[in-house]
């Protein structure tokens, strides 16, 4: 656990993302771990824990929930750094906002007056945890960013 806390402090060092959560019912504890994607000749690609970046690097965000106590839905809200923008997540469940958190939705749906959001466009992404998944416990959420 020592590593991943170095990790977070090395984020927040580094004005990464730090996640927050909406609280409702549930009372929720956040880790964050943010990782650099590298390619390596043959050896593919791999995740080294972020330190120095630079642009056009991939970056990973790792999020992980753990219910301490309470029961029901919950919603993790990450503001993304202006350093960053959004590429995607694991599982496609996110929804964004374009406009500091006001209005959220897929990516596709959004509108920056008359064109199409993109994904540098994107300020905040956050994912709703419904109960039956708060419910186990614990969980990870998995996003990527491009360094700009």
């Amino acid at each position: 656990m020592n590593h991943r806390r170095s990790i977070l402090n090395l984020a927040v060092a580094l004005a990464l993302a730090v996640p927050a959560a909406a609280l409702a019912a549930p009372l929720i504890a956040l880790d964050s771990a943010v990782y650099v994607e590298k390619v390596k000749p043959g050896k593919g690609r791999m995740l080294q824990p972020a330190g120095r970046l630079t642009r056009g690097d991939r970056v990973v965000y790792v999020v992980s929930w753990y219910r301490m106590g309470g029961d029901g839905a919950f919603t993790v809200t990450n503001p993304l750094p202006r350093s960053v923008y959004y590429q995607g997540s694991a599982d496609g469940a996110e929804e964004v906002s374009v406009d500091g958190g006001k209005r959220w939705g897929k990516l596709e749906q959004l509108r920056i007056g008359t064109r199409i959001a993109t994904p540098e466009d994107v300020t905040h992404v956050r994912w709703h945890v419904p109960a039956s998944q708060a419910a186990r416990g614990s969980g990870e959420i998995t996003y990527s960013a491009i360094v700009r």
